[in-house]
């Protein structure tokens, strides 16, 4: 390398909301509202059941959770550390870890949000496809593997695929702010 910092060759990538989470930091990450109630069977330090809680102000609790979507019995929510623009979580409202433990009336909620949000990040980020995926305990890559949730991860021809096999980054190009404008229901 020449040393010359205008070079392609120096072309930096800078993301330093990530450094939280690969150092597993806490309390880098804003605060939400304490819930005015909690789901059944919550677990209070479950990002996932404080995003499907309760809140007296709802608007501003959402986007403190990153909360696009509520459903009866299912939550859509922002990824805080996507692997994509737009990166979304699916999941039930209720702390359950088992696909066998939802009830009939939860898997179609949880159906229905996937279906309507790969529509909606194609229509409103221009997704030309989406990885959908499900990991089911923790040796199968599930990062809260108490609490099921899907991954909804937006694809664009010629995206960033390449940079995590070659580099080990992910290019994000949006503000998690702007996704969750574009996003939210409300």
């Amino acid at each position: 390398m020449s040393g010359d910092e205008s070079s392609p060759s120096s072309n930096r990538l800078w993301a330093p909301w990530r450094l939280s989470y690969i150092k597993g930091a806490e309390g880098d990450e804003p605060s939400p509202p304490e819930p005015s109630a909690w789901c059944d069977d919550a677990v209070h330090d479950c990002f996932l059941c404080r995003a499907a809680a309760e809140y007296g102000a709802p608007a501003s609790a959402d986007r403190a959770n990153l909360v696009v979507c509520r459903a009866p019995g299912a939550v859509a929510l922002l990824n805080r550390y996507p692997y994509s623009n737009g990166h979304l979580l699916v999941s039930p409202a209720r702390h359950v870890a088992e696909l066998g433990d939802l009830t009939d009336d939860e898997h179609l909620a949880l159906m229905r949000l996937v279906t309507r949000y790969t529509t909606l990040l194609a229509e409103r980020l221009t997704a030309q496809g989406c990885n959908v995926g499900l990991n089911l305990g923790r040796v199968a890559g599930a990062g809260v593997p108490g609490h099921l949730h899907w991954h909804l991860v937006p694809r664009w021809t010629g995206d960033h695929n390449f940079m995590a096999t070659t580099a080990g980054a992910r290019v994000i190009p949006q503000a998690l702010d702007a996704a969750w404008e574009l996003l939210c229901d409300s």
